[in-house]
């Protein structure tokens, strides 16, 4: 285990919930949440999800960490601004016409972007959206997320925990282990793809300077 992350552990928590009451920064940079995206999102509640709802919101449980897989901080965000999903994504496409998004999205240089309300609904997490929170991270397997994306993480995870029920913390690649669960919600048993973001190394490191929030990595 490296030493940097041990040392961290122990002082992070003095560094978020110590004297300063604004211990993070967040940018506002949000995506187009009109009338369109709103209907698409309630129908995906509807047909996804079995829930019946007046407003597209959630309550959250769950934060799930991912990364994009290429581009820059100006394309994702730009790709998440379509209200609806690429035709290429066929797959994706015949389950919902809604495109994929997220909440926030975090810069390689540690800056923390709010795309969208927390408790505002987003595609992002087969069977988990209606609970989950979703932080995408800029890069991907051929542009490793950095050490300071990390810390980033760490810091926006204690954030979230600070205001919202958070039960549980995990990588895009985990999720699959909620399927059985009471937590899991969708209508279609096939309705389900493999996922390898953030990365074994990337959810370690991010849990080593959490590990004081007692938070849960699977049902």
């Amino acid at each position: 285990m490296n030493k940097i992350y041990v040392f961290l552990l122990f002082l992070f928590p003095y560094i978020f919930i110590g004297q300063n009451k604004n211990p993070i920064s967040i940018n506002k940079m949000p995506i187009v949440y009109n009338q369109e995206r709103i209907k698409l999102s309630l129908e995906y509640l509807k047909e996804r999800h079995n829930l019946i709802q007046s407003t597209p919101t959630i309550v959250p449980k769950i934060i799930v960490l991912h990364y994009v897989g290429g581009g820059t901080l100006k394309s994702s965000f730009n790709y998440f601004n379509n209200i609806r999903i690429e035709n290429g994504r066929e797959y994706n496409k015949k389950q919902s016409q809604l495109n994929v998004s997220a909440h926030y999205l975090v810069d390689r240089d540690g800056e923390i972007y709010q795309l969208l309300s927390d408790t505002l609904f987003a595609r992002h997490t087969i069977g988990l959206n209606y609970c989950a929170i979703g932080v995408e991270n800029i890069g991907g397997k051929d542009n490793p997320l950095t050490e300071k994306q990390i810390i980033a993480n760490a810091k926006l995870v204690r954030y979230l925990k600070s205001k919202y029920p958070i039960e549980y913390v995990i990588g895009h690649s985990e999720y699959g282990k909620f399927r059985k669960s009471k937590l899991w919600k969708e209508t279609s048993a096939t309705y389900f793809t493999g996922k390898e973001d953030p990365g074994v190394t990337f959810m370690q490191k991010v849990r080593i300077l959490i590990k004081d929030l007692n938070l849960k990595y699977e049902p």
